[in-house]
């Protein structure tokens, strides 16, 4: 089964710091795992819009994607050792809700990222360009699959307002 999007609602966002690790090129999930570097970011209250989820989140900064792995927090939340942090202004998001088989590599493509553009056409939202974008990993919706073995990625694209 190809990943579908099975609603696509507005959210908005108030300012605040996304704690975490930046990275240049791909993503390294399993050095979170390895050190358990989210059971740190935890000890903090996260916003409402992050919820309990855990985020994959990518700009544009300088014509180069820039990726973090991380948590969003209130913007005065103290940022632990070994973790870096970057305060974001109040945005509004479409957040497109992926469902798809458990596991698979298709929430990730630039496929899918196209079809949920498109999808904000429809709806006649318009991106806010090489601005950020979240992949939100929501416990259950995306940790516990459905009868069918599909889950949930919450997959938010910044919006002009």
């Amino acid at each position: 089964m190809e990943v579908k999007i099975l609603e696509v609602r507005e959210e908005s966002c108030p300012a605040a710091r996304l704690i975490g690790k930046r990275y240049g090129e791909g993503v390294n999930w399993g050095e979170w795992w390895e050190n358990d570097w989210f059971s740190i970011l935890e000890r903090n209250q996260s916003i409402a819009f992050n919820g309990d989820a855990y985020l994959g989140a990518v700009r544009i900064v300088d014509g180069m994607p820039e990726r973090w792995i991380g948590m969003l927090f209130p913007m005065d939340t103290e940022v632990p050792n070994g973790f870096e942090y970057v305060d974001i202004e109040p945005l509004d998001f479409a957040v497109c809700y992926l469902y798809g088989r458990d596991g698979s590599s298709q929430f990730y493509t630039m496929d899918t990222h196209n079809m949920c553009l498109k999808e904000l056409e429809k709806h006649h939202l318009k991106r806010k360009e090489d601005d950020w974008c979240f992949e939100r990993y929501n416990c259950p919706r995306f940790t516990t699959p459905d009868e069918s073995g599909n889950v949930i990625l919450d997959y938010a694209i910044s919006i002009e307002g």
